[in-house]
C-alpha cells in the first residue's frame, strides 16, 4: 500500500510538503495531482482535512486563467443540486463520467502511440491497399481474388483497368482501330 503524502497548511496560508521538507505552491500541488501522487492536505493546527478546499482552489485558478471547462450554466446547475435528494446521484454520475473519460483518453493515447511506433512503410502500404480496395469497390472492378464484378463482362481487373486505352468495339468485336489497320502488330517482347 502506498503512503499518502502529507501536506500541512499553516495559518500564513503556506503549504509545507512533509515528504520533501519544503514549502510548496499551488502549482506544485497541481503537479502532484497530474503525476497521480496520493496526498492529503491538512491544517497544521487543527488537523482538519483541507484536500478538497485546495483542489477547489486549483480548479478556480485554472478556470480564471485560461479556457474554462465549467460554463456558468453548468456551475449554476451544480449549485442547484446541493442539498437535494439527487446530490449523491449527481456525485456518482460525475465521478463515473470522469473515470470513463479518463479511460477513453488513455485508450486514445495508447492507440496513437501504437500507430506512431509502427513501421512507416508498413502503415503506408496498408493505407495504399485500403485506398485501392475502396477505389475498386467504387469503380465496380474485380477485387483482389479475381471475382467478377457486375458490368465487367468477363474481363479481369487488368483488362478493365486497360479498357480506357482501347477504342470501343462494334457488335462484331472489332474496334475502329482494328478495321483501319488490318495487319497484325508484333509485340516488342516476342522476337
Amino acid at each position: 500500500m502506498t503512503d499518502v503524502r502529507i501536506i500541512k497548511k499553516y495559518p500564513n496560508r503556506r503549504l509545507y510538503d512533509t515528504a520533501i521538507s519544503s514549502y510548496i505552491t499551488l502549482a506544485d500541488v497541481k503537479r502532484l495531482v497530474i503525476d497521480g501522487v496520493d496526498f492529503q492536505v491538512m491544517d497544521a493546527k487543527t488537523k482538519d482535512d483541507l484536500t478538497r478546499t485546495i483542489l477547489l482552489q486549483i480548479i478556480s485558478e485554472e478556470e480564471e486563467g485560461g479556457e474554462p471547462i465549467f460554463s456558468s450554466e453548468l456551475l449554476a446547475q451544480i449549485i442547484r443540486s446541493y442539498g437535494g435528494n439527487m446530490q449523491n446521484l449527481l456525485t456518482s454520475y460525475l465521478e463515473k463520467s470522469m473515470d470513463m473519460w479518463s479511460d477513453q483518453q488513455r485508450a486514445f493515447r495508447e492507440r496513437t502511440r501504437e500507430f506512431m511506433d509502427g513501421n512507416p512503410m508498413t502503415m503506408l502500404t496498408q493505407v495504399a491497399e485500403r485506398n485501392l480496395a475502396m477505389w475498386r469497390a467504387m469503380s465496380g472492378l474485380a477485387d483482389e481474388e479475381g471475382e467478377q464484378q457486375p458490368g465487367t463482362k468477363g474481363k479481369t481487373s487488368s483488362d478493365a483497368a486497360g479498357a480506357g486505352s482501347r477504342p470501343p468495339a462494334d457488335a462484331a468485336g472489332e474496334s475502329d482501330k482494328d478495321k483501319a489497320d488490318p495487319a497484325p502488330r508484333k509485340r516488342a517482347d516476342s522476337k
